[in-house]
């Protein structure tokens, strides 16, 4: 067992519980125990029973994560609210860590705590981006990851008819989506987390990103449409801080790596082939769409009955919002059949540079340096500057080629004990393979924590969570008499999100209005400790009941769960026995 006299081991291992994204920021040996605690969970194997996934392992790569991607968006969506997780603070924060972390190295990847390496959030104004402009400037939210139990049970949260999940959980939920259900190896899969977005990176054929419900291939990368732009914000503004993978993980910051040296080496040669394409006359039209500042400058000329006539680009782009036909040199004669004769005029459009030229100067030089391609355009324009065009060839060359700003490989690459699972194992034996580790792999230790596993790992990280770390439950019913909470409690179904002897944190409880007995006590205990930090709490739990006792009050609640222990809680120190 770890060993908890250690303040770092155990906040560590408590954050196993909670996995806010400051905890997987400060652990980053956090992060893929989430994706091997969603493979083990059942709630994704019951996904292969679907009829909507017949036959999917007879079907190809693109078949197979479209199928995947879709059934995803149908059946959750992206929650990043205030509310769900509650708030806590930044002294608080940098509190529970300073000890063993400089907290000054926030303010170099952490947007929350002053985050300074990109003016992009200077000019998305961070803190009202995300609705915290309205409270106290050293307010911060707790937005912690949910596991898959977490993101299904948001159905039954007011106000929700699908599950849910922030970006760092839906990242989570498709790479072990990926592995379960389009036979994807992990060692193909890569989580990539940047200060304010989490998004993989699948190095299979050309690569492939998903993105929070979406995901984007090379193709779509280059498209130039609204849903590539948001796609593109975090690798073009954003330094990644962690990558991880069933190897390990490698950190922006910290001077030791985890993940397998030459996995990453082909992780980073795949990223980069992936965003880097050369220009076409196709990506040119798609980069005039994504910078549309630019689409301005240009008319096309097209072949009428003998006739030449002139329309601005900028107007063509207009009709292919509402047509099933785009600008692109393929379906450009479709679309022009779509648009109004009134649109077209005989005579060039003044000072506007007519694209077919530019096109064509494109494929002529097709593997021809830039700067010769953008000379060649700049004999033929119309009335528009060199140095306009200049600055076009600049933005262009961002759009075609991207250099993600990845934690560099002067790290000192230790081993890693990890378990070894392929897509052909079962469920049980993947379960089984994670647990034979549990004395020698970390890696197989945390995601025991995460999948909540009490029968197999030590309690005090999970009370210490639920007890420290449950805010919103406690603002709910902060105004009620103890009573009055185990009467709420009491109406509640006992119903766990979790299988087996497995259990939800308080705040889990409250959010989703359902909970063992067990659960229900914890929630009880972490009001009466958030109360009167004085206060002591006893909870004894024998299968099929739980006693609480506190203040001379006792509380009696049932339990569907076969576990057994003692739990003593008083002025922060916990003592747990059987």
């Amino acid at each position: 067992m770890p060993d908890f006299s250690d303040k770092k081991t155990v906040e560590k291992y408590s954050s196993a519980f909670t996995l806010s994204d400051m905890e997987i920021f400060i652990f980053p040996e956090l992060f893929y125990p989430l994706v091997l605690a969603n493979i083990m969970s059942p709630i994704i194997w019951e996904w292969r029973n679907d009829p909507w996934f017949n036959d999917i392992e007879k079907k190809n790569f693109t078949y197979k994560v479209n199928r995947i991607k879709q059934y995803i968006i149908q059946n959750y969506i992206f929650n990043l609210d205030l509310s769900t997780w509650g708030l806590t603070s930044k002294e608080r924060e940098m509190e529970r860590f300073a000890d063993f972390f400089d907290i000054s190295l926030l303010k170099q990847s952490n947007a929350l705590f002053g985050y300074e390496g990109d003016k992009y959030y200077f000019d998305i104004d961070i803190r009202k981006h995300f609705g915290l402009d309205k409270l106290d400037s050293e307010t911060i939210p707790y937005w912690k990851t949910e596991t898959i139990e977490a993101m299904t049970a948001f159905r039954h949260k007011e106000n929700f008819s699908t599950g849910a999940g922030e970006c760092v959980s839906l990242s989570a939920l498709y790479a072990a989506a990926m592995f379960i259900i389009g036979r994807i190896p992990l060692e193909k899969i890569f989580l990539v987390a940047t200060p304010l977005h989490s998004q993989n990176f699948i190095t299979e054929k050309e690569g492939l990103i998903t993105n929070n419900r979406r995901i984007v291939t090379k193709n779509m990368w280059y498209n130039g449409t609204s849903m590539s732009t948001r796609a593109r914000r975090a690798m073009e503004n954003e330094r990644v801080t962690i990558v991880s993978h069933i190897s390990g993980y490698i950190h922006l910051i910290y001077d030791q790596a985890t993940i397998d040296r030459d996995l990453y080496d082909h992780f980073t040669q795949k990223l980069g082939e992936f965003l880097t394409t050369e220009l076409t006359d196709v990506i040119f039209i798609n980069f005039l769409r994504f910078k549309s500042k630019y689409k301005t400058l240009f008319q096309y000329c097209c072949e009428c009955s003998g006739t030449d006539k002139y329309i601005t680009l900028e107007k063509m782009f207009e009709y292919e919002h509402s047509s099933k036909y785009n600008v692109s040199s393929e379906k450009r004669a479709l679309l022009l059949r779509e648009i109004d004769e009134d649109e077209f005029q005989l005579s060039p459009v003044p000072d506007k540079i007519i694209i077919n030229v530019v096109e064509r100067i494109i494929n002529e030089n097709k593997g021809r340096d830039l700067n010769y391609i953008e000379n060649e355009i700049i004999k033929c324009t119309r009335g528009v500057t060199a140095l306009l065009i200049h600055e076009m060839f600049n933005d262009l060359a961002g759009f075609i080629s991207v250099s993600p700003v990845l934690p560099g490989k002067n790290k000192e690459f230790k081993d890693y004990v990890v378990p070894s699972i392929s897509t052909d194992n079962t469920r049980e034996e993947i379960i089984g393979a994670v647990k034979a580790l549990n004395g020698t792999s970390e890696l197989s230790q945390l995601t025991l924590y995460v999948y909540r596993d009490m029968e197999s790992i030590d309690w005090l990280p999970f009370v210490k969570a639920a007890v420290e770390r449950n805010p919103v439950c406690f603002d709910a019913i902060s105004n009620k008499t103890e009573a009055e909470i185990y009467e709420t409690l009491a109406g509640l179904p006992d119903e766990s999100i979790y299988d087996g002897n497995r259990l939800a944190q308080p705040d889990e409880v409250w959010n989703f209005m359902r909970g063992d007995g067990i659960e229900k006590a914890f929630l009880l205990a972490n009001y009466i400790l958030q109360r009167d930090n004085a206060a002591t709490v006893s909870v004894e739990i024998r299968p099929g009941s739980v006693r609480l006792e506190s203040g001379g009050n006792r509380f009696q609640f049932s339990s569907n769960k076969s576990l057994k222990k003692r739990i003593h809680i008083s002025a922060g120190s916990y003592h747990i026995e059987e």
